[in-house]
């Protein structure tokens, strides 16, 4: 497979027939929400968007149930992964099933009411794991990495709340400044984060420009960036 520099300007990636293709997903992912009794109501609510009451408690029901002293988080980490990707299996075969593309555009809906909750009712810890899930998807040229891929861009233009906008840029850019090769989706959705006027990304000063070191970081990687995409 040969694929087109992400550095492209103006690279229409909702073009590549890629985008089109799922990957295979070997593991049994949905054996932690089975575990907790959530598959069959997450079912329900992704098909009728309804009960109100089932996101209003999917938060508590993401925690540990008892959780021990040597714990990673208070969260139950499996659990968010595999939500995180059962929606979106979900949100794209609705979509592939009406014909349309899964992200054109995203719009008000069963997943998007899922992650927009949960981005806005998670802790900063929580919603760092849920970010990180997300951002976890963003690998080669599939429809779970475009899907993803706008769904992280949608939650950063909707959302009201810096801290949301501020750990959205963190776990992308948390994996931009470690050694080459990165992950095509993950350049793909920085790149059209810093550069698109929609997301407004070099005004948010108040986390871009926090301490000098920081401010660097991102003037190198956009420096980084630019430079690539003028030698394309």
């Amino acid at each position: 497979m040969r694929l087109p520099d992400p550095f492209t300007p103006n690279l229409k990636v909702d073009l590549l027939p890629e985008i089109n293709q799922s990957p295979h997903v070997m593991s049994d992912f949905t054996s932690p929400l089975t575990a907790l009794n959530l598959k069959a109501e997450l079912d329900a609510y992704l098909k009728h968007r309804s009960p109100h009451s089932f996101i209003n408690g999917l938060r508590n029901r993401l925690l540990l149930a008892s959780p021990q002293q040597d714990d990673v988080s208070k969260y139950n980490m499996a659990a968010i992964n595999s939500l995180v990707l059962y929606v979106g299996v979900q949100a794209i075969a609705q979509a592939q099933a009406k014909g349309t593309q899964p992200s054109a555009p995203l719009t008000p809906s069963a997943p998007m009411d899922i992650f927009q909750h949960l981005t806005t009712e998670l802790d900063s810890e929580g919603r760092y794991l849920l970010l990180s899930a997300i951002a976890n998807q963003l690998r080669y040229p599939n429809s779970h990495t475009h899907y993803f891929s706008c769904v992280l861009l949608y939650l950063f233009a909707e959302s009201t709340e810096e801290i949301i906008q501020e750990q959205i840029t963190r776990v992308l850019i948390e994996r931009l400044i470690v050694n080459r090769p990165h992950p095509y989706g993950l350049l793909i959705t920085f790149i059209e984060l810093i550069r698109n006027q929609r997301y407004n990304f070099w005004e948010h000063t108040n986390f871009i420009r926090c301490a000098p070191e920081i401010e660097r970081l991102f003037s190198s990687v956009a420096k980084s960036i630019q430079s690539s995409m003028m030698r394309t």
